[in-house]
């Protein structure tokens, strides 16, 4: 039995789980992090807690990781917000914030509030530390909780303005499960005779497709994607969540479904007459509002939460269990399944189509530049490691449609809702994985957000690559707006210059203004040995397309063409 402080066995638990950085806000837990920087872990402090929680986020997806982040008191309703995104894309992050003592509650202590409720909603688990002797088996439940089942954020509140209640001392026998220190930590197989029933109920289908959710990222189950999708001759559509599991290049791929869509994927699901949804919450982003596909059509489901099965398509035939894991039990079990010769062609059809209609924008010469040009070449200019972190609104829906994976080893994660998400998560990323190149790709209006950061990153050594596309705009709001000047503010800003801004902070700023810049911009940047922002000037009048829906039906946003995107 060892005895210790509180900051000590933090720190050295932290180490056994193989958490490399802690994002927080001072001051948080100022006796853990002392002691996490004398067993070589890097405390990371940032300029705002929910950039911090977003860093912890964006180092959880790349590592596979739980990422780990921490404010005080005050800063806990902070802290929370920035973790709306984790809790939506189902990444575990583990947050810690100070809280209340027993002797102080309900006395109207300085900065004192009741935290718990607002972590209730956004968190798995939800603990409240009043002593420190509570902190081993806590902790060990909190990291349990996050990578396990469906991965969701975590938070422990520890007494104290800074979490004090730490640095008492405890007894403890060190006793650590590494194991939970990744995810997923468990992988659960389905029953066999529910494999055999998704297998029987994919062989009679004439038009089966795969919608592939964020689960098969998060469950590194890529490569058997893949291989089922070859073994039964159906075509793979994706969530933005899921983007890249397949390679554009490849003649199954459709590209993504839903709301950020292309035109052919969400045409393809509709025709389809059974949709095989694995690792997808089915949720109103994929289908467009539960119409992509049809409520009626039948499906096969697999998630590892069975709560999530069947929730939104009744006529549902469920798989429970790990998506790699039961992907390995389907090719096992699986006979090689006739082309299926009318459904493909029609699948290639679609996607030709799609691709003739934005080959002219893709291709465009314009300046300002159009966005479709700017995604086109930064696609063909990224390094085959390069990790992508897209915003949301215009961004992610530019991504969506006019970027292209271009190999197995590229990765790409996107905001799940939180506009100025993707620059603080970039960073998390770089510190996830300090030897890959970490691109950026926001908008004014999402750099914005959390700018500040850039000193963080010159701070740290952080140097990733933030690719601004500039419209001097919120133009994803236009349609609400535009017609009458006096409304501009609304939606318009003022000229700024964020290359100059970016040399202000100490990192390398790139002003882009014509498309054949871009590449050459991107090499640079690359080759820097500083954070880089590369500040693309593009025409404010570009819209996003509207998403493609059956006669009829409304996406989320409703029918207001240009309605915000920030969902």
């Amino acid at each position: 039995m060892a005895r210790m402080s509180g900051s000590r066995y933090i720190a050295e638990f932290f180490k056994a789980y193989g958490v490399t950085h802690f994002f927080y806000v001072p001051v948080s837990l100022p006796g853990a992090v002392q002691e996490m920087t004398s067993l070589g872990l890097t405390p990371v402090m940032t300029h705002g807690e929910k950039a911090a929680a977003y860093m912890a986020d964006g180092y959880a997806r790349v590592s596979h990781r739980p990422g780990v982040c921490g404010a005080q008191t005050i800063g806990g309703t902070n802290l929370a917000a920035g973790l709306r995104d984790a809790f939506l894309a189902r990444i575990p992050v583990v947050a810690f914030s100070g809280g209340k003592f027993p002797r102080s509650r309900y006395r109207f202590l300085y900065q004192e509030i009741d935290d718990m409720p607002i972590y209730q909603a956004i968190t798995k688990y939800n603990v409240t530390v009043e002593n420190p002797d509570r902190l081993p088996d806590l902790l060990r439940t909190a990291f349990r909780a996050a990578t396990t089942g469906m991965p969701q954020p975590v938070h422990l509140e520890v007494g104290g303005f800074t979490g004090e209640l730490s640095t008492g001392e405890l007894e403890t026998e060190l006793e650590f499960e590494p194991r939970f220190g990744q995810f997923p930590a468990i992988r659960p197989a389905a029953p066999e005779e529910d494999v055999a029933a998704a297998l029987a109920a994919l062989a009679q289908a004439k038009r089966p497709i795969i919608v592939a959710g964020g689960g098969v990222a998060s469950s590194s189950a890529q490569a058997e994607l893949v291989e089922l999708a070859k073994l039964l001759s159906i075509p793979v559509a994706t969530s933005l969540n899921a983007k890249g599991v397949i390679l554009d290049s490849d003649p199954l791929a459709i590209g993504v479904v839903g709301e950020y869509s292309r035109s052919c994927a969400n045409k393809a699901v509709c025709e389809a007459d059974l949709v095989f949804f694995m690792g997808s919450l089915t949720g109103g982003l994929v289908t467009r509002n539960w119409v992509v596909p049809a409520p009626a059509t039948k499906v096969v489901h697999l998630d590892i939460n069975p709560e999530n099965i069947g929730r939104n398509y009744p006529n549902t035939l469920g798989l429970c269990g790990d998506v790699r894991t039961v992907l390995r039990q389907l090719i096992a079990a699986a006979k090689p399944a006739g082309r299926r010769r009318e459904w493909l062609e029609r699948v290639a059809a679609l996607r030709h189509e799609w691709q003739e209609e934005v080959r002219p924008h893709e291709a465009s010469d314009a300046v300002p530049m159009r966005p479709e040009r700017l995604c086109r070449e930064l696609s063909d200019a990224l390094p085959a490691n390069a990790i992508v972190l897209g915003d949301t609104g215009h961004a992610g829906s530019w991504l969506g449609q006019n970027f292209y994976p271009s190999s197995t080893d590229q990765r790409f994660y996107r905001a799940h809702g939180s506009l100025g998400w993707a620059f603080p998560a970039s960073i998390g990323a770089k510190c996830a994985a300090p030897d890959r190149p970490v691109i950026c790709f926001t908008g004014d209006g999402g750099f914005y957000y959390h700018i500040a950061e850039l000193e963080t990153a010159v701070r740290y050594g952080i140097n990733v690559v933030v690719v601004v596309n500039n419209n001097a705009s919120l133009n994803q709001e236009q349609g609400i707006w535009q017609g009458n000047a006096a409304w501009d503010k609304n939606w318009r800003f003022q000229s700024a210059d964020f290359a100059a801004a970016a040399a202000a902070f100490g990192a390398r700023g790139i002003r882009v203004e014509r498309p054949s810049e871009i590449k050459p911009a991107l090499r640079e940047a690359l080759a820097a040995d500083r954070p880089v922002v590369i500040e693309a000037m593009t025409d404010l009048r570009i819209n996003a397309p509207t998403s493609w829906g059956p006669p009829g039906s409304a996406g989320i946003y409703g029918s207001i063409e240009g309605v915000d995107k920030h969902a």
